[in-house]
């Protein structure tokens, strides 16, 4: 028989960008959206005749996407424990990841795109397939991200053997990731405001990789900050570019021509200046690249550059689940409506990791994932750390949510 049932929504976000709609009664047959109604007054009297689910006083949206963490690594603000999540073993990493799953989910995250690990943990826990995980959270790894030799990157990934090119290397992949992770500079200078450095990669051999990549299937995500390595990436045809500081308003006009995907993480700063003792130069300067990142999001959103919202969870301070909230407010901060932010961590996310056929957007065909957050949109800022309900393909997927069974028809 096919399970159906109804859903009262008192504030309603599609996930398009467009304006929040008010009272829609969203019906769902079999896990899929079969239809929604934007309603008026004398239509919710007549709901009585219809069993359904008194959302009323909630805004209902979609699952939200996180298009960049690192699924081994948590928060921890510990340095013990940062080092030692560094080596851990794989039954610890295997433990931390279904751990990590169920924080995105709990905070209304239902997809997650990871930039890598050194042990590529991420890739096969994905491939073991009966690693225990409460979380129905879909998750796109890129198991050991790579990096040039000597170069930053060796907690997350690789470099390629001697005498082999990058592209070489990633064409002899033995096992299949869903997406390839290239480092393409350092990090972002705590010490000096606006330091640069080089591109880890030529053109051409950044070119030739992701080429390879694509020759097998995978797009390329790319750590680029500063204005050469982010031009190198486009250049060379990412499809994406991660945290991109300092790359200045050229590149931002590029991604937005490209329509590559920009995944700016500016929480990660924020985190920093939090975290770090307030009498040292790091928490100036980190508040500083925040500032500059903050403009770049703006000057982004004038020229319609399309973006996704991406965490980094696992850094210093990035809580799994909890940090997107943190980074959808920095949207907001810079000039994002709320419909307009959570569009870019919801369809545009899903259009990154391949998912948009079946997440990211609420409308008739779609699965019926989404989130129930009580009270008006004003307030879901605030109220997203505790969503009411989060349903995967219409099943309620955190305890202690009304189960639409009740309401079949």
């Amino acid at each position: 028989m096919e399970k159906t049932f109804h859903l009262l929504a008192g504030h309603f976000i599609d996930g398009t960008g467009c304006s929040i709609k008010k009272q829609v009664l969203l019906s769902v047959r079999d896990g899929s959206i079969l239809s929604l109604e934007e309603l008026r007054p004398g239509d919710i009297e007549g709901l009585g005749k219809i069993p359904f689910l008194d959302f009323s006083d909630c805004t209902v949206l979609p699952g939200l996407v996180d298009a960049h963490v690192h699924l081994t690594m948590s928060g921890t603000v510990d340095p013990r424990l940062r080092e030692h999540q560094l080596d851990f073993s794989y039954e610890e990493a295997e433990q931390a990841i279904s751990k990590h799953l169920f924080q995105h989910l709990s905070h209304g995250v239902v997809a997650v795109r990871d930039g890598g690990d050194a042990s590529g943990y991420s890739l096969r826990y994905k491939l073991a397939g009966t690693s225990p995980s409460p979380a129905p959270v879909r998750y796109r790894v890129a198991g050991k991200a790579w990096h040039a030799p000597g170069r930053y990157g060796r907690l997350i990934g690789r470099s390629p053997e001697k005498g082999r090119t990058l592209a070489e290397s990633i064409t002899q992949e033995p096992v299949g990731p869903d997406h390839i992770k290239i480092v393409n500079s350092g990090l972002n200078s705590l010490k000096q405001f606006g330091k640069m450095t080089p591109p880890q990669f030529g053109s051409a051999e950044l070119k030739a990789a992701i080429a390879a990549g694509l020759r097998r299937g995978w797009k390329t995500m790319v750590h680029a900050n500063g204005d050469l390595p982010v031009a190198q990436a486009l250049d060379a045809g990412c499809h994406s570019i991660e945290h991109g500081f300092f790359m200045g308003r050229s590149n931002l006009e590029r991604i937005r021509d490209l329509r590559v995907y920009w995944t700016p993480t500016a929480c990660t700063m924020k985190a920093y200046w939090e975290q770090l003792p307030s009498d040292g130069v790091e928490v100036d300067i980190s508040r500083r690249n925040l500032d500059h990142q903050m403009e770049q999001i703006s000057y982004a959103l004038r020229i319609g550059a399309p973006l996704t919202v991406g965490t980094d969870s696992g850094g210093l301070g990035l809580h799994h689940g909890a940090s997107i909230i943190e980074e959808l407010k920095l949207f907001v901060s810079a000039g994002f409506s709320l419909e307009g932010a959570i569009q870019c961590a919801s369809s545009n996310g899903a259009q990154l990791l391949g998912l948009d056929k079946t997440l990211g957007t609420l409308r008739p065909g779609l699965g019926a994932t989404f989130l129930v957050v009580k009270g008006a949109p004003s307030s879901l800022l605030t109220t997203l750390q505790h969503p009411v309900g989060v349903y995967v393909d219409g099943v309620p997927s955190v305890e202690n949510l009304p189960d639409p069974c009740d309401c079949t028809v």
